[in-house]
């Protein structure tokens, strides 16, 4: 269909509307709206810039600062950039308000000013939860507002250090059209918030709301305009929250912090390499570990799986912290190399502590507690896999092998097992991890 290139312009006080209507919107008169071409929107001359020599550009003088909090500055590169821009996401009751005001009462103790404004929650409230964490400090300056208008105006009146805006998708900026969080005021009070705190080498800090899916809300545009994207995972019912990078200019992506949820709020898990292995019983069948690498970290976690007999048509099969799919793969190779029979029997498998892993290196700890369960043999107590089971049964190498080894080794696990390496010394088949560990 063919663009509407008209608009209609009354005659009487000059107010512009996109379809004929028979009486004005403004000024109420009668049969005054007449067609006119579309004016076009004025276009900003472009500015004539040369090129330089890249060597020649100085360098920001600008320092990154401590955030407070130790272990968040390792994952961030060295700390808070001077007007860099920070995306975090993450479900509703995650703890993100939380995390970052207690962010904002470390920076401000530091002797910097912080301004948190707010769109979701009035200044009491805000201050009940400061009081709470313990960080009201006299630098902590709190404002609760919808409009960017108001918060542009705070930070150039102010010059704070430290912007945090929760959340983008609750502030409505005067120069797009729509409601507060639809595609057009997202990128507009982004764009606007992200100008002057470049201008003015102010750290910016914005939390965003998430789909049902897990992903950012609104245009992915977004995440392309700041400089770090981080989520905030876990499950609400659990003390431990996972805090990932998955974009970050200023450092590695792809890391990753633990909290622990406490009444003074989160605090970091210095060593979390076993903290998903509590209170692990290695005597029961059905439990394998895994030797795990998220991001950068190694971690130990518990892989659980059930095979018990099904009275059903179709067998169930459930998953937890992984996808079902892997579930139903490993168990057809399962079936077609070691000779199994599944048909009769219900499988349930889950990752211990709430997690949820990605990796290809679950497969060989995966189909070790599946076989655990179904001979009902519990494993070594000490044992711990890692390796991709491909569809021939081979067990084939996953990366950072030495990581892995060299954390299973510090932390006392043996046997361990892994998928043949060019020393030669590893497992290559299935077949050989049942005749080795079951003796079947």
């Amino acid at each position: 269909m063919a663009k509407n290139r008209q608009e209609y312009v009354c005659t009487a006080c000059g107010s512009v509307s996109p379809t004929w209507v028979g009486q004005c919107p403004d000024c109420h008169a009668w049969n005054t709206l007449k067609a006119q071409p579309k004016r076009k929107a004025d276009v900003p001359k472009a500015s004539v810039q040369t090129p330089v020599p890249l060597a020649s550009v100085a360098k920001a003088k600008d320092e990154p600062y401590s955030s407070g909090l130790t272990g968040l500055d390792r994952v961030l590169g060295k700390g808070l950039v001077p007007g860099g821009a920070y995306l975090i996401g993450g479900e509703p009751g995650i703890g993100k308000s939380t995390l970052l005001l207690q962010v904002a009462g470390l920076v401000a103790s530091q002797g910097k000013m912080v301004l948190y404004a707010s769109g979701e929650e009035a200044l009491p409230q805000i201050r009940d939860r400061a009081e709470r964490l313990d960080m009201l400090d006299p630098n902590l300056m709190a404002m609760a507002t919808s409009q960017s208008a108001d918060i542009v105006g705070a930070i150039e009146s102010f010059e704070p250090t430290l912007v945090i805006v929760d959340s983008v998708q609750t502030i409505v900026s005067a120069s797009a059209d729509g409601l507060p969080g639809t595609v057009s005021q997202i990128r507009a009070v982004c764009a606007e918030l992200m100008a002057v705190c470049r201008s003015l080498a102010v750290t910016l800090i914005i939390v965003g709301h998430v789909t049902k899916d897990g992903v950012l809300a609104g245009p992915k545009l977004l995440e392309h305009m700041v400089d770090c994207v981080i989520a905030l995972e876990g499950d609400r019912r659990q003390m431990f929250r996972l805090l990932r990078v998955f974009k970050n200019r200023f450092g590695a992506n792809e890391e990753l912090l633990v909290f622990r949820m406490q009444p003074k709020g989160l605090a970091i898990i210095d060593d979390p390499s076993t903290f998903f292995l509590s209170a692990r019983d290695p005597s029961l069948s059905g439990t394998a570990l895994v030797m795990a690498v998220d991001g950068q970290r190694p971690l130990a976690v518990e892989v659980q799986a059930l095979v018990c007999r099904s009275y059903l048509a179709i067998p169930r099969r459930t998953a937890l912290g992984f996808d079902v799919n892997r579930l139903h793969l490993l168990l057809a190779v399962l079936e077609k190399r070691l000779a199994l029979n599944f048909s009769n029997v219900d499988i349930y498998a889950k990752v211990g502590g709430g997690i949820r892993l990605q990796e290809p290196g679950l497969d060989l700890a995966l189909v070790s507690a599946v076989l655990s369960s179904y001979y009902d043999t519990p494993l070594p107590e000490k044992a711990i896999f890692w390796g991709e089971v491909d569809l021939n049964g081979q067990i084939r190498p996953v990366s950072a092998h030495e990581l892995r080894a060299m954390q299973a080794k510090r932390l006392g696990f043996a046997p361990v097992f892994y998928p043949k390496t060019e020393h030669g010394d590893g497992i290559g088949v299935l077949k050989e991890l049942e005749e080795t560990v079951f003796h079947r």
